[in-house]
């Protein structure tokens, strides 16, 4: 047995030991995969970013528990994050790639005027939409330039002037 395979053990006879110099391991290699991929990886929350993040922890939490080997887990997670930061270089060098990868922003307010139908199709609540109202100091929508739905899922208020 190699010192490795001593430290990390193999699956499926994990010790408890074993488990944690695994989460300590798999903690720094993903942190160290985020310091690395730059800071957009999860700024914007784009659905590029959310399936990344969802597959980046499933796949590390695999390795974690011992039900995925280590080192393939480890180099397949490096993968993930390097897809994913030539998607995002790619899609900030193409509008039309951008829109396929991140969507579109919608409006759902011009000059004052809700468009209901906009606001319905994207399901977007009315909660939802005064929650962004109060975050804005606006108290209604008729004192709005704006509203639009952001490709991430947030909903920015422009006021006018």
């Amino acid at each position: 047995m190699t010192a490795l395979e001593t430290l990390f053990g193999t699956a499926p006879h994990l010790t408890a030991w074993q488990e944690c110099a695994r989460a300590v391991l798999i903690f720094a290699y993903g942190l160290l995969l985020m310091r690395v991929s730059g800071r957009r990886t999860f700024g914007k929350w784009s659905a590029l970013d959310i399936v990344v993040s969802i597959m980046l922890g499933s796949s590390l939490s695999r390795a974690l528990t011992g039900n995925a080997p280590l080192l393939g887990t480890m180099a397949a997670s490096a993968v993930l994050v390097l897809l994913h930061g030539l998607l995002a270089q790619a899609a900030a060098r193409s509008t039309r790639l951008a829109r396929i990868i991140e969507g579109t922003a919608i409006t759902l307010s011009r000059d004052g005027r809700l468009d209901e139908r906009a606001r319905l199709h994207q399901s977007v609540s009315a909660a939802d939409l005064a929650e962004a109202l109060r975050q804005t100091g606006v108290a209604d929508v008729g004192e709005t330039a704006g509203i639009i739905l952001e490709p991430s899922g947030k909903i920015t208020v422009r006021k006018p002037g």
